[in-house]
């Protein structure tokens, strides 16, 4: 019996692409390990959008990505190599992240919408300001100073992965935007699969902002107070992921580089358009629409804090292998999306 199982294993075997070794300087090799394959196969670089950057063939065992694809080098955000095994993508992406500083941020003192409460306002990025058209900023970045270089300091390797979340309120799943905030899904996932986030309660819902849009609700802090975090700060980055429903970003006080655990999930885009490039998105869910719904609608013990009576909680959180990207199409599954309301039942003429 011993030899078919072994076989009938070998028959399931899929292809796996994994780093050697995480990191690489600006001029090493980056080499990979390719496994999984018994005949030549093609591996295909993938820029953001899914589009084939590049296309070589491959053996099993080691290789250098350099070398097949010379223009990697130069990439300024996350690319994806997948593996295509007889035309089909097979096993998760690997990331090839490139190590470059953020331009230097730029921020003002603002006032909110209420007319009184005074927040720093992030304006622009190195000598770009966040919405050209905006004249304050374009003043602004007139007296800006030069920013500090930012040249590639190498380059990171790492398989894709995506973020679950078992609540009691049900099951989400999280697809991570590397190419927009490399650092900040990075810093999610290793919290996620160290165990950081189990038993968290999800301890703010703002189900609508004061225009009665859809807001937010937010968790991630191991105190349940809304004031606990990892025990360090991370850098803002200038992510350009539109905040949107079910897109995941980072909680954070008055100071861009407060972020840490905290994390809060869109619940539309209308109220939320206007923390695009305040915050910083970096995922969102491809599973999970009722459990987001779910948590929004919970009952509150103070609405002004949006503390809920009976918070949900993440009883675990880990991390899986992202799903083949193919090529001009991506991963399989899309961003969830909030369900169309259900017309109402016409009563027929009697």
């Amino acid at each position: 019996m011993t030899a078919p199982l072994l076989v009938a294993t070998a028959a399931f075997a899929a292809a796996e692409l994994s780093p050697k070794v995480p990191f690489a300087k600006p001029d090493a090799a980056l080499v990979a390990v390719l496994s999984g394959v018994e005949q030549p196969c093609e591996l295909v670089l993938l820029d953001r959008d899914a589009k084939e950057l590049a296309r070589a063939t491959a053996n099993s065992g080691e290789i250098d990505l350099a070398t097949i694809f010379p223009a990697i080098r130069s990439v300024d955000r996350a690319v994806r190599v997948q593996t295509i095994v007889g035309g089909t993508p097979e096993g998760a992406p690997l990331l090839v992240v490139p190590l470059i500083s953020r331009p230097t941020i730029r921020t003002a003192q603002d006032t909110r919408p209420d007319g009184t409460t005074k927040y720093t306002r992030v304006m622009g990025w190195g000598d770009r300001p966040i919405d050209p058209t905006d004249e304050r900023q374009a003043q602004l970045a007139t007296t800006w100073t030069k920013g500090d270089p930012t040249p590639p300091s190498g380059f990171r390797l790492e398989r894709d992965r995506d973020v679950v979340f078992e609540t009691t309120a049900g099951r989400l799943r999280f697809a991570m935007c590397p190419d927009e905030a490399p650092n900040t899904a990075r810093n999610f996932v290793d919290l996620a699969a160290s165990g950081f986030y189990d038993g968290t309660i999800v301890h703010r819902i703002v189900p609508a902002d004061r225009n009665g849009l859809p807001f937010v609700i937010q968790g991630g802090d191991p105190t349940g107070s809304g004031d606990g975090g990892p025990g360090y700060d991370i850098a803002l980055e200038p992510s350009r992921l539109p905040h949107d429903f079910g897109v995941i970003s980072m909680a954070r006080n008055d100071w861009p580089d407060s972020a840490g655990s905290q994390w809060f999930i869109c619940l539309g885009r209308a109220a939320t358009a206007r923390l695009d490039g305040q915050y910083c998105a970096f995922g969102y869910a491809v599973e999970g629409t009722d459990a987001i719904l779910k948590t929004a609608a919970g009952e509150l013990a103070d609405p002004a804090t949006g503390r809920p009576k009976s918070p949900e909680t993440v009883t675990r959180a880990f991390v899986v292998d992202a799903p083949a990207w193919a090529p001009g199409k991506g991963r399989p599954d899309a961003r969830v999306e909030i369900p169309a309301p259900q017309p109402k039942p016409v009563e027929s003429d009697r």
